[in-house]
């Protein structure tokens, strides 16, 4: 990172840094975007009802308890705490609006359920699963299948066979593997930095205004099997052991059949066997990877060919209308919306953190570098506070490296922005 001065007044720079982007990408969003409230994804929908009270009352309480949960409770209460206030956190937000809050998501036909409560054989689905992509092809599928491998797919698929398949109930089952996501953080903090960094990680985490979108979509729970394969993977380089590194490489393998953007978590994965200083779990990982690679060859699904097909479909589509001149930088723009400004204030302390080595500021600067890598890709354009997620989980506890007496105060504020993301706009993930 670069040598930033650590001082409030250069908190308060990066954080009015952040502002204006969020400013100018309200002020030069184009004319012809398919988006109502740029650089969201979202409409301005102003709404506040007697079911927002038990929203505001568990942010406040939340905010009250956590950081003393974190401080002295035991290290698996702190676990048990993190997994059970992110899944009440996302839960209260989400029934704002009532059952329509995680249903609504999931009712569009563009999204995964429509098609997966379509598909009668899994193995005709894989075999034809390229040729279905294009715009033109007869039967395509719709937007996000047509945008992701068939892992996605595959996933609700799964839930229709099992009998899931209320879209209320699927939401439900969402947020509750996405709200795992933070125990896998915070294990990999432990393990390749402290046990105190990991606690004074935890509320940040909890009620970073991220959880707006966690549990809502399919990337809330790519972001859970994500953090879970980079877990596993510092499990393995620390305490040299090869059964957690083959299920790293199968848990990030699995990964990139989920989302064909998720191929970057490579940087955070590099990252991972640079801050532990070895490179042994790395065959055993690409290996377990080769397996997956090789599942759904044989299934009848090559990644290889699909992804040219995708860029080719996404560019005749929304693609088309959204200027990557806007974009490359819109993007972060919008990912701002769910880290919150205190996260740009602390990237100057996080700069000196990283140069002393740092695990927590470590990992977000890899986070941060695979972000802007997805930005410049151009194949990230817009929606990004919900496609960023798996990166954004390593980003949004940056405060907990800023001054102690500012926590509280801007802890708080954390849970403001979540709520008024929520009470003040209708998202649309």
């Amino acid at each position: 990172m670069p040598r930033l001065s650590a001082t409030p007044l250069s908190a308060a720079l990066w954080a009015a840094a952040g502002l204006a982007l969020v400013v100018a990408a309200r002020v030069f969003a184009y004319d012809d975007f398919d988006l109502e409230f740029p650089p969201l994804h979202a409409t301005w929908d102003p709404t506040f009802g007697a079911q927002a009270v038990p929203a505001i009352a568990i942010g406040l309480l939340l905010w009250l308890i956590l950081p003393r949960i974190a401080e002295r409770a035991s290290w698996r209460t702190v676990l048990l705490t993190a997994y059970a206030a992110t899944w009440l956190w996302i839960m209260s937000l989400a029934m704002t609006v009532g059952k329509e809050g995680l249903a609504s998501v999931f009712e569009r036909r563009q999204e995964y359920l429509y098609d997966a409560q379509h598909v009668t054989s899994i193995s005709t689905m894989m075999h034809t699963f390229v040729e279905r992509i294009p715009f033109d092809a007869p039967d395509n599928w719709y937007v996000h299948v047509a945008g992701h491998p068939p892992g996605a797919l595959l996933y609700f698929v799964g839930l229709d066979r099992l009998g899931v398949q209320d879209p209320f109930w699927i939401g439900v089952v969402c947020v509750t593997i996405a709200s795992t996501a933070i125990v896998a953080v915070l294990v990999t903090l432990r393990t390749l930095g402290s046990i105190d960094l990991a606690r004074s990680a935890m509320p940040w985490i909890v009620l970073a205004p991220s959880a707006v979108w966690m549990g809502v979509n399919g990337d809330a729970v790519f972001t859970a099997v994500s953090a879970w394969g980079l877990a596993l993977l510092a499990i393995a380089a620390v305490h040299r052991r090869f059964v957690p590194a083959i299920g790293a490489g199968l848990v990030l393998g699995l990964c990139v059949y989920l989302s064909y953007g998720l191929v970057i978590l490579g940087i955070l994965a590099v990252a991972v066997l640079l801050i532990a200083r070895t490179w042994r779990p790395l065959p055993w990982a690409l290996g377990g990877s080769a397996v997956i690679v090789a599942i759904f060859t044989a299934a009848g699904f090559s990644w290889w060919k699909a992804y040219p097909v995708l860029r080719e479909r996404y560019y005749d589509g929304i693609a088309s209308e959204r200027h990557y001149s806007y974009w490359v930088w819109g993007d972060v723009a919008a990912w701002t919306f769910t880290v919150g400004l205190v996260v740009w204030a602390a990237f100057p302390y996080a700069a000196k953190a990283f140069r002393e080595r740092n695990v927590l500021a470590q990992l977000a600067a890899a986070a941060v570098l695979t972000i802007l890598v997805a930005s410049l890709s151009g194949m990230s354009k817009a929606e990004t506070e919900r496609i960023f997620l798996p990166f954004t989980i390593w980003v949004v506890a940056l405060p907990a490296l800023l001054p102690s007496r500012w926590h509280r105060p801007l802890l708080l504020s954390q849970v403001v922005l979540g709520l008024g993301a929520e009470l003040l706009l209708l998202t649309r993930w």
